[in-house]
């Protein structure tokens, strides 16, 4: 962050100065430049920093990584799912209508991204809902998995009643 104030500043010296001596065209075109290249300089910074910050927080080695979809052809409506690792709550999440929507076209939502070690674990899957008659809907499932040295990645299908013999279905992606 220091190196870019530090780019900055005499830039930003720069423009008030020649914007106080009168500058010409060509100073300011210049000066246009430098700033577009600072920019992406910027940019380009920040983007390491999330990548960075990505490999440091959920290495590889340990990251586990659970995404959400909707069975084809559903009829209930989705309102929160909680899922648990381990007895330990990995997500909770209220759904709005525009994620709702998503989902229902087919969209995926990843709720969840961490670090646990390599085993034998257990998922544990929470949905609340409203059928298309009113009545409320509850599901709930108990899934165990097996986390490797490589990433892991968990797809969660969830379906109302009347499609197929159970509502939540987790599996491997």
């Amino acid at each position: 962050m220091r190196r870019i104030v530090a780019k900055l500043a005499p830039v930003l010296c720069a423009v008030l100065i020649g914007a106080s001596a009168g500058a010409d065209e060509a100073d300011v075109r210049s000066l246009d430049e430098q700033v577009q290249e600072i920019k992406s300089d910027v940019l380009g910074i920040a983007s390491e920093l999330n990548n960075l910050e990505e490999r440091l927080l959920y290495p590889s080695g340990t990251q586990v990584a659970v995404f959400v979809e909707m069975a084809e052809k559903d009829t209930f409506r989705l309102d929160a799912i909680q899922v648990h690792i381990d007895g330990e709550l990995a997500a909770h999440h209220i759904y709005s209508f525009n994620e709702l929507e998503a989902l229902e076209k087919g969209g995926v939502q990843r709720v969840y991204t961490g670090n646990i070690p390599t085993g034998q674990h257990e998922l544990s899957v929470s949905v609340l809902g409203k059928l298309k008659n009113g009545n409320d809907y509850e599901q709930s499932g108990t899934f165990t998995f097996s986390k490797g040295v490589e990433p892991k990645t968990l797809g969660i299908t969830l379906a109302g009643p009347g499609l197929g013999d159970r509502g939540i279905e987790v599996g491997d992606w």
